[in-house]
């Protein structure tokens, strides 16, 4: 017989999350998992540690996100875009102040 070990690790709840797979009993998304590991180049213990989750907690949200790499790395893509388009949007307030300064 054989179990499921993503299935213990790794939830996806309609409503929580944004529907986002996350780890099982956290608010934590595999996409946040992705981003620390992946793009900000942080250790998987240092993710474990920081945020209370086990070893095997990280490589399954990892583990899963090989298996659902182009979904995922859409998802990020997207994320981005609509941050870039509030950053465009919303000057930032530091930059209004020199501004003014400077008039």
């Amino acid at each position: 017989m054989s179990t499921k070990t993503l299935d213990k690790h790794i939830e996806i709840t309609k409503g929580i999350a944004g529907g986002k797979p996350r780890i099982a009993g956290h608010r934590i998304t595999v996409q946040n998992i992705v981003v620390w590991h992946e793009l900000l180049g942080r250790d998987a213990d240092e993710i474990s540690a920081e945020y209370n989750l086990t070893l095997a907690d990280v490589y399954a949200a990892l583990a899963y996100y090989y298996d659902h790499r182009t979904e995922i790395d859409k998802s990020i893509e997207v994320s981005e875009s609509f941050v870039e388009e509030l950053r465009l949007k919303t000057p930032s307030k530091v930059s209004q102040k020199l501004n003014e300064q400077k008039a």
